[in-house]
């Protein structure tokens, strides 16, 4: 299914922001801080341990952290500013890409065994197309995680988004996997489930294996 098609599966207004000013001035100013809690961020962590991302690693729409306890063998990051992507001490190479603007990733076919995306697939307001880049770009049997809270920028989430409570924005995501061709089964997980603090959600899937 070509992403054009897909997304005329959801209402005309979904993908639409509050503030449609450029995303690039909203991030021009430096943001060195964490937008979850510790508990969260040490939840994320959790789960890259266990899905054993340790190998070639791309985190789009990242920052000054990974959230990785370790570093895998090659990191590249994308995100919108220059100045937090230089300051992210475990990433190999990074990119400034304004994915709303441009949803392609500029990296070769079947480059890394994992991609991320934390706590910024609200923000996506072109998402059926970027998820169709990362399966590009995955290895066969690779894994594309998101992980979000019940936090945001309000005037920056999709309307789509702020329209449903946390289980709808878990549907979301599975959604996207599961419109995208060369996913597989979508997991949704709320990874913190007694956690005081911010809750943490993760939907991940893989591509297809090879052969």
């Amino acid at each position: 299914m070509s992403s054009r098609s897909a997304r005329e599966r959801f209402p005309p207004w979904f993908f639409d922001r509050a503030d449609e000013s450029s995303d690039a001035e909203f991030y021009a100013f430096d943001r060195l801080v964490t937008h979850i809690d510790d508990g969260a961020i040490a939840a994320v962590a959790d789960l890259y341990d266990e899905l054993e991302l340790t190998g070639d690693v791309l985190d789009i729409c990242s920052s000054w952290i990974s959230h990785f306890r370790t570093a895998p063998r090659r990191l590249d990051i994308t995100g919108m500013n220059a100045a937090e992507l230089a300051a992210n001490e475990m990433a190999d190479a990074w990119t400034v890409r304004d994915l709303n603007v441009d949803p392609t990733l500029p990296y070769d076919d079947t480059s890394f065994d994992a991609v991320t995306c934390c706590v910024s697939v609200d923000y996506l307001t072109q998402p059926l197309e970027v998820f169709a880049e990362v399966a590009r770009v995955l290895r066969p049997g690779g894994v594309f995680v998101c992980t979000f809270s019940n936090r945001c920028f309000p005037t920056k989430a999709i309307r789509g988004w702020l329209a449903t409570d946390d289980h709808g924005r878990c549907s979301i995501v599975a959604t996207y996997f599961d419109l995208t061709d060369g996913f597989g089964e979508p997991v949704v997980q709320l990874r913190n489930p007694s956690a005081p603090g911010d809750p943490l959600y993760a939907v991940w899937a893989r591509t297809g294996t090879a052969g």
